[in-house]
């Protein structure tokens, strides 16, 4: 019961990392506001997580609108009375739309940084001021080990919008501080998630083979890192970055 009458609140719920962490958030103990795009995927993850003994709420939400963040973080404050919480979860990846600088469109662009970058932005403009009313809270950020690492094939607006997190989270982590407002950042590698879909079987093993560790992630490899950060056991970490990834950046594949 690491997060005992908590109540967190995570984007991108619907699936992969966002699924998992709502599961085992709940199993330790906080209520969940599930907040996706995804109708379906949102509703069922709610769903599995009230199956599993735990209490949620979904949230249909396009964290690159303002308005649609403003009012699923009001509507999760008024289900479970309060916000502890803000795992900023959502993102995508579009390897078939995003390419380097020189062929990405602008509408591509922008909607990459409105989901990756603005999303973030607009949950924490909401969403801090209710930690804030608790005495302070935790703000966990999905970036990627693409803002650390250049690759041949390029997702530009990808890469810079998880970048520009980095700066964001930093920023958070100081402004806050003596709001009792922790922020932090972790950065996945390749994690076995529906966003590596078009990926083969054969390019994931491939991958996994680059990896010290041999493997890819799994969404829990990441939720465990993200269930520290929530909990009271990293009350003294704020503004750091936490690489997830078997240990690739530093291994010079």
């Amino acid at each position: 019961m690491r997060l005992k009458d908590k109540v967190a609140l995570i984007t991108g719920a619907g699936m992969g990392m966002g699924r998992a962490a709502s599961l085992l958030f709940a199993r330790e103990g906080a209520r969940i506001a599930v907040l996706d795009i995804n109708a379906e995927a949102g509703e069922e993850t709610a769903a599995l997580v009230r199956s599993d003994g735990g209490e949620a709420a979904f949230f249909r939400c396009d964290v690159g609108v303002e308005e649609n963040v403003k009012k699923s973080v009001a509507d999760a404050v008024t289900a479970f009375g309060k916000l502890n919480i803000l795992f900023n979860n959502a993102g995508v990846l579009w390897r078939e739309r995003d390419f380097e600088v020189t062929r990405t469109d602008e509408r591509i662009w922008d909607r990459v940084m409105g989901i990756n970058l603005k999303g973030p932005v607009f949950v924490c403009k909401y969403g801090i001021p209710e930690l804030i009313r608790q005495g302070g809270g935790s703000v966990i950020t999905t970036s990627s080990i693409s803002a650390l690492l250049g690759y041949k094939r390029a997702q530009d607006a990808y890469t810079a919008s998880k970048g520009a997190l980095i700066s964001l989270s930093r920023s958070i982590a100081v402004v806050y501080a003596d709001k009792k407002v922790r922020s932090n950042i972790i950065h996945p590698g390749f994690v076995d998630t529906p966003m590596q879909k078009e990926l083969s079987e054969e390019a994931k093993q491939g991958i996994a083979q680059l990896v010290p560790l041999r493997r890819l992630a799994q969404p829990l490899d990441i939720a465990y890192c993200a269930l520290f950060l929530a909990s009271d056991e990293s009350s003294y970490i704020t503004g750091a970055e936490i690489v997830v990834d078997g240990g690739l950046t530093i291994s010079g594949a």
